[in-house]
């Protein structure tokens, strides 16, 4: 399964979030450190819904972007 990162910069660096996993997210200084952090969150994120013996959330986040020509 294949989970969407979302990367956003901030004030001190970068933060990080699953649009299909409420509540799991992360951060670092970097972009790459941000992406790396959230690999592991999902990690212990999903580690933990199997735990409680429920499904694991089927991904369904979808990418697209729209062109502006100025």
């Amino acid at each position: 399964m294949k989970y969407l990162i979302i990367l956003e910069k901030s004030k001190t660096g970068y933060s990080a979030y699953s649009p299909d996993l409420p509540g799991c997210v992360s951060s670092g200084r970097t972009a790459q450190e941000a992406e790396k952090n959230m690999q592991e969150a999902i990690g212990f994120h999903l580690e933990g819904i199997r735990e409680e013996g429920l499904d694991l959330p089927v991904p369904a986040a979808r990418v697209s972007f729209y062109e502006v020509n100025l």
